[in-house]
């Protein structure tokens, strides 16, 4: 998570702010070039939070048994 939050701060995206207390706490924020992907942010969330918390069996994603012969 580190690394993509690094990654979003090098593009822009947010703006990071570390403040010097112990515990040490650090504040993230869109910018307002992040503020224009809130919508798909906030889409992506909603995606989330709707797949099933219970990774599905290998049958059920698709995937073909195969057999030796």
């Amino acid at each position: 998570m580190t690394s993509r939050l690094r990654q979003f701060e090098d593009h822009g995206i947010i703006t990071r702010t570390a403040y010097a207390e112990i515990p040490p706490r650090v504040e993230y924020r869109l910018t307002p070039l992040g503020e224009g992907l809130r919508e798909v942010l906030e889409a992506m969330a909603a995606w989330a939070e709707s797949v099933p918390a219970e990774p599905r069996p290998a049958s059920s994603r698709g995937a073909t048994k195969t057999t030796a012969g």
